[in-house]
């Protein structure tokens, strides 16, 4: 009786500790290994904040503890966090876009000035002002006479005032 219960002892061990795990062992590697792998490269931090209040209540209630109001409000906080940073991030890019719309209309209106400098260098003509100063017009000697220019726009001018 011994030796059969020792024999059935012995294939039921072989069994369930080699036979049966071997059996199992892709599938474990798959589960244990390549899935968990898988599953840590899309963890985010935004997964792991919305997680915690999650991780709070169910410590809150293994112990079987109290909750302060604070860790409620941590959670609800926290997922006001996500509400948050897309208001901000909205105001940052209604920020860019104006200070992108001042630069796009600085740069046009350089531009614009750039164009326009050809056309105020042709009406200055500076290339040709000594051959229209040699030629025989001869200079009118300015004399005080009362024909001037009034000093002063709009006022007359007073005899024996100087010119200036």
């Amino acid at each position: 009786m011994w030796q059969i219960w020792k024999q059935f002892w012995q294939t039921y061990w072989q069994i369930w500790t080699i036979d049966k795990p071997a059996e199992l062992g892709d599938w474990l590697w798959q589960i244990l290994v390549v899935e968990l792998a898988a599953f840590l490269d899309r963890l985010t931090l935004r997964r792991v904040v919305a997680f915690v209040p999650v991780v709070i209540l169910v410590f809150a209630y293994l112990h079987r503890i109290p909750l302060p109001p604070e860790l409620l409000l941590l959670g609800d906080m926290l997922a006001y966090i996500d509400i948050f940073s897309m208001i901000f991030l909205v105001g940052i890019f209604t920020r860019v876009a104006t200070v992108m719309t001042v630069i796009r209309q600085a740069a046009d209106h350089a531009r614009w000035i750039l164009q326009r400098v050809p056309i105020a260098l042709r009406v200055l003509d500076i290339r040709h002002l000594r051959t229209k100063a040699i030629g025989g017009r001869k200079r009118r000697d300015r004399a005080n006479t009362d024909d001037d220019i009034a000093v002063f726009p709009g006022m007359a001018r007073f005899p024996g005032m100087a010119c200036a």
